[in-house]
This record gives C-alpha cells, structure tokens and sequence, in this order.
C-alpha cells in the first residue's frame, strides 16, 4: 500500500513487540512534574491510551507497509543469535496470516486503555493495571510475531501473569478462585507443550519455525510427530479452549473485569489455534494427520457442549450470568475453529483464521456490551435483568439495546456481518477433508456443527428477547444510555464486523496465500 524500506519495517515490527514492555516499566515510575495533570491516577491511564494507541499506530503502518502482492512472504524479518549453543534465535517476522491478528491485538488493547481511562475498574494502583495490561500486549503481540519454538514458548507464557493478577485483584467475585483456575490449567498445559517443543527442537536439530515450516516434517520419524502433537496440542487446547479442557473458561470470564474479559476472549484464546496453524500443520502434518479426527470430534462437542450450556443458562429461573453465558458462547465459536483446522484443507484454515478474527471483535464487542449493563444494573444475572417481563432495554437504553442486539445477531452467524465466513468456511473445509481424512466422518462432524448453528442462534435470540425486549413496569428504572466514550471504544468494532462481512476478501486475501504455502511445505 505505501512503499516503506525493509529496516524500517525491521524497526516497527521490534517497537510493536518491544514497546509495551518499555511503556510498562514507564508506567511504575513517578510521573514527571508537567505530565502529572490534576490525578496521578488519570496521568498513568493517559499514559496506557497514548502507548496502546503508538503501538496500535505503528502495527497499522506495518500493515500499510506490507508487501500485499506476496502475503505468504515473511517480512520485516529480524534474526539474531541468541543462543547459539541451542540455536535458539531472536527471530521475528509477520506474513498474512500473523498480521490480521497483530492488527486485532493492538486494537483491542488501545480501545480497553480508552475504556479504562474513563471507566476504570475498582481494585489497588492503576498503575499496576496499566503496566500488567501493557505486559499482556507485549506478551500476545510476541507471541503472533515470533519464528523461534523457544521465544514462542517464552511469549506464550509471558501472558499468564499478568492475566492472573487482573483477574485476581481488579475481578468480582469469585475472583480469587477463579484466577487460580486459569493459572493452574494453562501452566499445565504449558509444561506438557514445552516437551513437545523441545522434542523437535533437539530431534530435527532446529527450533526454527520458517526451516521446520519448509522441512514440512520430512526429518521428524511418524512417531515422533505423532508425540510431538499430542503434546503441543495439549497445551495449545487448554488455551484455545477445546471442550473438555475448557472449564477454567467460564469462572474467569465471570469475574474478570471488563477488559479483562474482552483480552481473554479478544486476545488470549487466538493463541493456541495459531500455534496449531503456524506449528503443528506444516512441522508435523503426520502427526497432525494422525490426530485431525480426533480434533475434530472434540471441536464439535465444544459446539454443541456450548450451545446447550448457553442454552441452560438463558432459560427463565436458572439465574444464568450473563458474562458466563458469553463466556460458554465462545466454547462454541472456538469449536468451528478447531473444526476447519482439523480439515486440513487450505479452505477449512482460512475459515478458521477468518472465525478467528471475527469471534475477536464480536466477542469483545460483546464484552463490552454486557459490562455497560452490568454497572448499569449492578448484576449480570439474566434473571434480575428481565424480571418478569424483560429489562426493555431498547425502551430505557435503546443505543445500548440496539448494539447488543447487533453483537448477538453477528454472533450467531448472519450473513452479511463478519462472523458469517468464518463459520461457513469451516463447514466446507469438513465438506471435502484432506486426502486420507475420512470423508464419512467429516460430513458427520459438518452435520452436528450446522446444527450447532442454530443452538446458537436460539441461545443469542432468547438473551436479545429477555435483555432488549420487554414491557416497561409501572415505575421504569432509568438507565444511562450509550456514553460518549463508550461508543468511542465500541464503534470501531461494529464497524469491522460490518466490514469483514461484506468484504470478507480483504482478510482472505491476506490468508489464503500464506495457507497455501505452510500447507504445501514452504513452496508457494
């Protein structure tokens, strides 16, 4: 789009990295004396809205840099020796499928800055909620921008803390509980995933993600990739999360602030299906061979699992929350994901990549959305907000109303808004698997998730008639309706989701060439 030179598409691609950590640090020094403004509070959340927003800057020119005619390209590469006794290198670059979700990271993260600037939730210093949230980018963007199996272990866990610590000193209640939850399921899965990282590390003598990419297995044994998988993807589905390992899931999402909650669902959750595209595919597409029905079959439990959860949780007198129910929401969605990559087929990869994205800004819209009526009302029970008749919010609050009506109906899938795609092309990659997949169990697995789809749909349909709808009662409580600054931080993901699904060849288009060369072995 604009011709930008290789160094310095080098040195963005470092500051997009990089730069959270510096401003993290920055964040728990003592404000200079003119930055200071009225609060030292208000000076430190300004300074987390103006590094998310450089940082957001920088990746949308790296993305105006970017050489769109060969996407499968690696590029802004960095590679230097770190250490050399392993080979383990600082090696970073971004190809079309790494840069649609460094994109989504860094715009999450700024409009959850915004937000927290004017909104920020009750717990200690906000300076410590700024430097874990910087963290937290810096971690995520590591993770989809890093070529080494090591630093992509290292970035994959820097995460972890602090997510823990939101969770566990800015959530409600529960939150305690909840965080050790999370921390526990993934540092175990992490442990398990180390093992299967370091056995192809030490047995093909590389832990070089671009030379493995294009040895495309061939100097790993079957029984090794077979281990490596099983391995690897263990840690990976903790993260993702694949039913039945997903039930850290909903506890944290329960009681993680807002923006905690839209990180983890925005953010967090991408990580462990890229792992599988960007690892597991093409450096043990045996291994993956081996275990894509099995995959499969998990991915469409979670659809259906998820479905009937929300289900349970939306009908009348169960006391459903309704941060939970968005919570076993994405259980679902993350299904259709784990579904298109278990085909294996260049089409079933990219609806997963697609659904990626898409789940990233409807679900964080979502999020968002089901905070505002949480301070609102002071609950996200489903019960206490409908009462007898509905909340009626498209009568008390019918901007609010209108955008959660809105995230619902892309959620479930309708054509024409971005999550439409994704669903859709993981359905036809279950239609025709790779060669060697059986066909017959494929259809099945397509079968149970469509009818998944229209679970879904009445799950969605059932919170937008209880929430929106309704009778106003004799003394309507008044309730603020969308704030200015929540229609800054939730506009701009409205407005995607409209885009990607009208134009959804802007997203393909980045994906499908470099999914072609990663499933062909590195050849374009």
């Amino acid at each position: 789009m604009i011709d930008i030179s290789a160094s310095v598409m080098q040195f963005l691609l470092a500051l997009v990295v990089v730069g959270p950590l510096i401003g993290a640090v920055a964040a728990l020094l003592p404000a200079p004396p003119g930055l200071k403004g009225r609060s030292p509070d208000q000076a430190v959340l300004r300074h987390g809205v103006t590094v998310t927003g450089v940082i957001l800057l920088a990746t949308l020119v790296l993305a105006a840099g970017f050489d769109h005619d060969h996407p499968s390209k690696m590029q802004a590469t960095t590679d230097i020796s770190w250490i050399p006794a392993l080979d383990v290198r600082i090696h970073l670059g971004i190809d079309g499928i790494s840069l649609p979700l460094l994109v989504l990271t860094a715009l999450l993260t700024f409009l959850c800055a915004l937000y927290s600037y004017f909104k920020l939730p009750e717990g200690p210093s906000p300076k410590a909620f700024v430097a874990l949230v910087l963290v937290l980018e810096s971690g995520t963007l590591a993770t989809f921008a890093v070529l080494d199996l090591i630093l992509f272990f290292l970035a994959f866990e820097m995460v972890l803390i602090p997510m823990y610590f939101l969770i566990a000193r800015w959530g409600g209640a529960g939150r305690q509980a909840a965080a050790w939850k999370f921390i526990l399921y993934t540092l175990l899965g992490s442990v398990v995933m180390l093992l299967g990282l370091l056995l192809i590390g030490l047995k093909s003598g590389t832990f070089d993600m671009v030379a493995l990419a294009t040895d495309n297995g061939r100097g790993l044994t079957s029984s090794v990739q077979v281990t490596a998988v099983l391995a690897i993807g263990v840690g990976l589905a903790v993260k993702t999360p694949m039913w039945p390992l997903h039930s850290w899931l909903p506890d944290a999402h329960t009681a993680a602030p807002t923006v905690g909650s839209v990180l983890l669902a925005g953010v967090l959750l991408k990580m462990g299906t890229y792992g599988f595209v960007r690892i597991l595919l093409p450096v043990a597409p045996d291994g993956m061979h081996t275990f894509a029905p099995y995959l499969a079959a998990f991915a469409v439990a979670g659809i259906v699992y998820g479905s009937l959860a929300c289900l349970a949780l939306a009908r009348p007198g169960a006391k459903g929350d309704l941060k939970r129910l968005i919570a076993y929401s994405s259980v679902g969605h993350m299904g259709f994901v784990l579904l298109g990559i278990a085909s294996m087929t260049p089409t079933g990869v990219n609806g997963a990549l697609f659904a990626n994205i898409a789940h990233g800004l409807i679900t964080g819209l979502l999020f968002f959305l089901v905070g505002a009526v949480k301070d609102r009302y002071g609950t996200a029970d489903l019960d206490t907000l409908a009462g007898a008749t509905g909340a009626a919010l498209y009568g008390r609050a019918p901007r609010l109303g209108g955008l959660l009506a809105f995230a619902a109906v892309a959620s479930l899938g309708l054509p024409g808004l971005a999550g439409f795609w994704g669903e859709m092309l993981a359905l036809f990659g279950a239609f025709d698997p790779a060669a060697g997949l059986s066909r017959p169990a494929f259809l099945t697995f397509m079968s149970i998730a469509a009818f998944g789809t229209l679970l879904t749909a009445a799950y969605l349909l059932t919170v937008v008639r209880r929430v929106c709808m309704g009778a106003d009662r004799d003394e309507p409580r008044v309730i603020a309706d969308v704030q200015s600054y929540e229609f800054a931080a939730w506009t701009p993901l409205a407005a995607l989701t409209v885009l990607a699904g009208l134009w959804p060849a802007v997203l393909l288009g980045l994906t499908d060439p470099a999914v072609q060369k990663l499933l062909a072995g590195g050849k374009s």
